[in-house]
């Protein structure tokens, strides 16, 4: 049986990395667009400083912290469930080793070999190491890349909290005429970055991506900006 290639060895890390990637992408903007809708809609209501900047670090924090608990607790029940997979798969292999050796032989027939050749290849790859085997091709688990679900709230927070900043800072840093343009069209234009990774990282055509994303920006504005400059005028 031949060796795995290099680049078979490694499309399981590439492919980890790629996913870790694109949830940054997407945890930064969220931030940017959960952020951009709050503080444009008090800015529809007040130019104060002291209110934006509050309102701005409430929204960030609140959608950095919910992001990275609905991370942890999803990466969480991932994990156990992999583990239960994993411990049912060594009993089993324990239990009846002869029948998961031609379950593994199926399976690989399955992908296209040879029986002959399927026997082989499961015979050398139980005897080198029978549970990563069957993890690999029976269940698509790698044993030694399970998800970590502290990794995975903490990637959430920090890239919901990076795509947070730049409305925050758009909105209170700028003198109070400039606040407004200046926010609208930093955040359309870090989605329009954001929807170009994302569709990069994907392979797919970046200009509906793009368009997308910008859409879906300027949408949430308007809509909050409306609000707060209705709830403004009402004097609430």
């Amino acid at each position: 049986m031949s060796e795995p290639t290099h680049e078979e060895a490694h499309g399981g890390a590439l492919g980890t990395r790629l996913n870790w990637l694109r949830a940054a992408v997407l945890g930064a903007n969220d931030g940017i667009v959960s952020t951009a809708g709050i503080v444009v809609g008090v800015a529809g209501v007040t130019s104060d400083r002291a209110a934006l900047l509050t309102a701005g670090l409430a929204g960030l924090l609140a959608g950095s912290m919910s992001m990275a608990a609905g991370e942890y607790v999803s990466v969480s029940t991932q994990r156990d469930s992999e583990n239960a997979a994993l411990a049912q798969e060594r009993r089993e292999l324990r239990e009846q080793p002869e029948a998961e050796l031609d379950e593994l032989t199926d399976l690989l027939a399955d992908r296209g070999m040879s029986r002959e050749v399927a026997r082989e290849a499961a015979v050398q790859l139980s005897e080198r190491d029978a549970l990563r085997a069957h993890a690999r091709v029976e269940l698509g688990i790698d044993p030694d890349e399970l998800a970590n679900p502290w990794h995975a709230a903490g990637a959430s927070f920090l890239a919901f909290t990076a795509g947070a900043l730049l409305p925050l800072l758009a909105i209170v840093l700028p003198p109070s005429d400039w606040r407004l343009p200046v926010t609208v069209l930093s955040v359309l234009t870090a989605l329009c970055l954001t929807g170009w990774g994302s569709a990069r990282l994907g392979a797919a055509p970046a200009g509906p991506a793009m368009l997308r994303n910008v859409a879906g920006g300027a949408v949430a504005m308007a809509v909050t900006y409306g609000a707060g400059s209705l709830l403004g005028a009402l004097g609430v």
